[in-house]
């Protein structure tokens, strides 16, 4: 063995090295101590199954044999009679806890060295646990990493102290990623089951996810970072579109404003990284039909018809505003409804005004007033236009 205090100053010297503290190192070293010994004494019919090993500078390493004091012994291994435990010590009763020094005289270099592999895997566990603890707070957070592999159903990103993966799932359509890219990416999950206590953290990324334009824009603008202007909700998809709806806890900041920036540097800046995504940004309101009318720009809409009952807005605008209304495959509509959390029914004046003598009770404009007595064939009016 080392010399006396050798093994403190070791665990210390390890412990500052790796910034993990001395009692985990200990409880390391302890672990791997009896993993030692049971193997020195394995041939041993009589060899103690219950160890404590207790480490200080006086005598770097003993373990101890802890047996019960018992009146008739049936495991030599476990129990000792009250005799023997007197002999000991004349206090011993029945039931005490008698620990013993076993440390073998020539417990040398064979269970050293067996002692050193069981330390080192338990460094490694604690080391993974660190990382572990370091990145679960960073999950709903965005990191800066570098690509490192890339093959059809995954993209494996280097995150520093661990590996991040991609999936084909979390890929932004149409963007592609080659080894050495630095790429932003949306932390969605850090995670290690019970049976891989011993792996390294496996951390799931995103480039898809809504929560990427959300922290792009808190890291560009500062009226989001401090709490000036609120990030209502997002509805995305990636590659194409995004709408966000913003408020303001100031009246004298204008929210949309704020997130466009000068010139529209700020929105650029995010609009880049997402690979010239389009991004709308509206803003919120309280009031669900201007929020909905909001929702839909850059169609003008004329008024807007809701259903509190079933969350449901017949939103009218010109007969010239109507496809870009829809948007694009229904794009526009889509993302509205998504992003204000109603379903939205669009017409056109024309298509309204053939519909208005069925209109009913239960229906109202945006100020809430009622615009017809009642209205029994809502569910049953064409629904081709109705975005969910």
């Amino acid at each position: 063995m080392a010399r006396k205090s050798e093994m403190m100053d070791a665990i210390e010297a390890l412990a500052k090295a790796k910034d993990i503290s001395v009692e985990q190192i200990v409880s390391a070293v302890e672990e791997g101590c009896k993993a030692a010994y049971r193997r020195y004494v394995k041939r041993s019919a009589n060899a103690p199954m219950n160890l404590s090993v207790v480490i200080s500078r006086e005598h770097d390493v003993q373990i101890f044999a802890r047996k019960v004091v018992s009146e008739e012994v049936e495991d030599d291994s476990q129990q000792i009679s009250l005799a023997d435990a007197k002999a000991l010590s004349p206090n011993y009763e029945l039931g005490d806890i008698v620990e013993m020094d076993v440390t073998p005289a020539d417990f040398g270099r064979v269970a050293a060295q067996t002692a050193k592999q069981v330390i080192r895997q338990r460094l490694q566990d604690v080391e993974k646990g660190k990382i572990y603890d370091e990145y679960i707070e960073k999950e709903n957070e965005i990191l800066t990493g570098i690509v490192e592999r890339v093959d059809a159903k995954c993209v494996y990103v280097e995150l520093g102290r661990t590996q991040g993966f991609l999936d084909s799932s979390e890929f932004m359509p149409g963007e592609e990623y080659r080894p050495g890219d630095h790429i932003k990416v949306y932390v969605l999950q850090v995670y290690r089951t019970n049976r891989d206590v011993t792996r390294t953290p496996q951390v799931a990324v995103s480039r898809i996810h809504p929560g990427l334009v959300k922290r792009l824009f808190e890291m560009e603008v500062p009226e989001i970072a401090t709490g000036v202007v609120q990030i209502k909700s997002i509805a995305r998809e990636a590659g194409s579109r995004t709408k966000m709806a913003v408020a303001s806890m100031d009246a004298m900041i204008d929210p949309v404003g704020a997130c466009v920036g000068p010139r529209g540097s700020r929105v650029d800046k995010v609009v880049s990284e997402l690979k010239n995504e389009k991004i709308d940004i509206i803003k919120w309101s309280a009031d669900p039909a201007e929020f909905v009318a909001n929702a839909l720009n850059p169609a003008y809409v004329e008024r807007v018809l809701q259903s509190n009952e079933e969350k449901i807005c017949r939103v009218v605008v010109p007969d010239n505003q109507l496809s870009l209304a829809i948007g694009k495959e229904g794009q526009n509509a889509r993302l509205a409804a998504k992003l204000t959390g109603w379903k939205i029914d669009i017409k056109s004046q024309t298509q309204y005004n053939e519909l208005l003598g069925q209109v009913g009770g239960g229906i109202t404009e945006g100020n809430g007033s009622v615009i017809a007595d009642e209205y029994e064939d809502y569910d049953k009016l064409p629904e081709d236009d109705e975005i969910e």
